[in-house]
């Protein structure tokens, strides 16, 4: 064999083999489970996906964490919780999870690689419920419904966690009342601000990092019951857990109006409460809020596709 044949061999070779793992990647994500079981008791509330095909989910009951393969459905426990509830859940690229821990009023920060708790945070100890969690450049923001107020880990150099939460008071539109007030958080399609749903009024609040909010224009439109969010590009889905719906708004590039573009239900939804995406699909679990909780009550995640 000459050499510029074998040098043309080697070149094929080469193609084949770089060009494999996009190939692989998509058959990962189209071999993924569309839904699975969840253990009976565990009561599910908040659902984080990274890059691997893992979800992660926390407990409202005892705060304890699962790991659930989207592959083969195999489950296990990676860390046990506070006996307090794990609500809101982020991943971060360092495979550390984020964790709102509800009426404990506190926060954790969990590495998923062997369930350890790199750092736990006393947010609150008069009355509150730490809801949910978003992840911003260089710092990890939590909600309180029951306390005008956010609360902001911030990140140094290469991650490094900060020794204690900073309290920053929401002013400006968003006024609590009775009821759940803030609860799910993204960021703006701009990366500079925050968006805030209140539950018990249907509304959507942009939220500067210094914590002054004004309400974001849905063109009369509201979000009612509105849990988790998630922000894709400049679309936000929105999940209104009682009302079993995820409604997809498209916003402008500062969040400051957003319209109502369409809303999705399944046969499948029963009170899902949080929202992360995988492959091509958005993940929810199913909370079964209006169902009584003993320790057989089922549980189960569900998805859809992106619309």
């Amino acid at each position: 064999m000459s050499r510029r044949t074998l040098a043309i061999v080697i070149s094929m070779l080469l193609a084949v083999t770089l060009g494999a793992p996009p190939a692989a990647a998509h058959s990962r994500h189209s071999d993924v489970l569309k839904a699975f079981p969840l253990p009976n008791g565990f009561q599910p509330e908040g659902i984080a996906i990274g890059e691997r095909p893992y979800a992660y989910f926390g407990s409202r009951l005892d705060g304890d964490i699962l790991r659930v393969s989207l592959v083969t459905g195999e489950r296990r426990v990676i860390t046990q919780g506070p006996g307090t509830p794990s609500l809101g859940l982020k991943l971060d690229k360092q495979e550390r999870l984020f964790v709102a821990g509800g009426s404990g009023g506190n926060a954790r920060v969990v590495d998923t690689r062997n369930g350890k708790v790199l750092a736990s945070y006393t947010l609150r100890t008069a009355p509150s419920f730490i809801n949910d969690v978003v992840l911003t450049g260089d710092a990890a923001w939590f909600t309180d419904s029951t306390n005008p107020v956010l609360f902001k880990l911030a990140l140094g150099k290469k991650g490094k966690l900060p020794g204690r939460a900073v309290r920053v008071p929401i002013t400006g539109d968003l006024v609590y009342a009775t009821g759940n007030n803030a609860n799910g958080i993204a960021e703006t399609p701009d990366g500079k601000a925050l968006i805030v749903v209140q539950s018990n009024t249907g509304r959507l609040f942009k939220v500067g990092y210094s914590g002054k909010s004004q309400e974001i224009d849905l063109g009369g439109r509201n979000v009612l019951n509105g849990d988790g969010l998630w922000l894709r590009g400049s679309t936000l889905y929105v999940v209104q857990n009682r009302l079993n719906l995820i409604t997809k708004i498209q916003l402008n590039k500062d969040a400051t109006k957003g319209k109502v573009v369409s809303s999705t239900t399944d046969k499948a939804f029963d009170v899902p409460t949080t929202i992360a995406e995988y492959g091509k699909r958005l993940y929810l679990p199913n909370a079964r809020f209006t169902t009584p909780a003993t320790p057989d009550t089922t549980y189960d995640a569900v998805s859809v596709p992106i619309f």
